[in-house]
């Protein structure tokens, strides 16, 4: 446990010092390291997965094999209209 809470805090000074760097720059500088962090597809990818996560916080869950069930039966639906075409 105290091993997790040491890597826990080195962790947290290390987002407050690239925190209190980034507020430091200029607005420029600011959208620059924005765009780097955007053409970066593993970011975009944890991004888009850290907002999705919290806009559905408050949804009430399901069990796995409920979603899984409706995620098949659509990806059926998806492709049998695709051979209609």
């Amino acid at each position: 446990m105290k091993y997790e809470n040491d890597i826990n805090n080195k962790v947290e000074a290390t987002a407050e010092v690239f925190m209190t760097a980034f507020n430091t720059l200029p607005a420029k500088g600011k959208h620059s390291f924005i765009e780097k962090l955007l053409r970066d597809r593993n970011f975009k990818e944890d991004l888009i997965d850290f907002v999705t996560i919290e806009q559905r916080r408050h949804e009430s869950s399901i069990p796995l094999e409920e979603y899984l069930s409706k995620r098949k039966r659509k990806k059926s639906a998806i492709l049998y209209s695709h051979e209609m075409f």
